[in-house]
């Protein structure tokens, strides 16, 4: 009797300490901390694509090792952990500027099947307005980042589509 009750209490114990998270909303950005330090802030509606965007980050390596300016390249990517939370897709555009990897994510939920790819578009220009490019665009940088893109879709079993270049 002891013994079923200790059980238990660890049970609970262990669910309620190592209970799943829970997606903050979407109207707010996320701060991420990592080791109790901070680490990124993600822009509103990013975080469903946290895990994904951090994985093209980590495919693309060290800004130093590639050329410093990139097109705007969108994105439409088919996730199923973004899936799970009501949305069939989302639009992802990705800019290297100066050296500095920008991400820009908008979703839409599963009744709404208009592509916004010009809103998205719009958007970015708005974010890197303030930021003037330094140089040339690279369009082998614009290749690198397409297939870190296609690469990631693959670990994630996701599809993505490129649909359009901006410079």
């Amino acid at each position: 009797m002891i013994e079923l009750t200790l059980v238990t209490l660890v049970l609970l114990i262990v669910v309620f300490v190592i209970k799943p998270g829970r997606t903050p909303p979407l109207a707010n950005p996320l701060v991420i901390n990592r080791l109790g330090q901070y680490h990124i802030t993600l822009a509103p509606q990013l975080n469903l694509a946290q895990r994904f965007v951090e994985d093209i980050a980590g495919q693309l390596g060290k800004p130093a090792d590639l050329p410093q300016n990139s097109s705007t390249l969108c994105f439409e990517v088919r996730d199923p952990e973004v899936t799970a939370h009501g949305y069939d897709y989302y639009l992802l555009a990705i800019t290297q500027r100066n050296g500095m990897l920008y991400f820009q994510v908008t979703t839409f939920p599963s009744n709404d099947e208009k592509l916004r790819v010009s809103d998205l578009l719009e958007f970015a220009n708005k974010v890197l307005f303030n930021i003037p490019r330094i140089g040339e665009v690279s369009e082998q940088l614009n290749t690198c980042i397409t297939l870190a893109a296609q690469k990631v879709a693959q670990k994630h079993a996701a599809s993505i589509n490129c649909l359009s270049l901006n410079s």
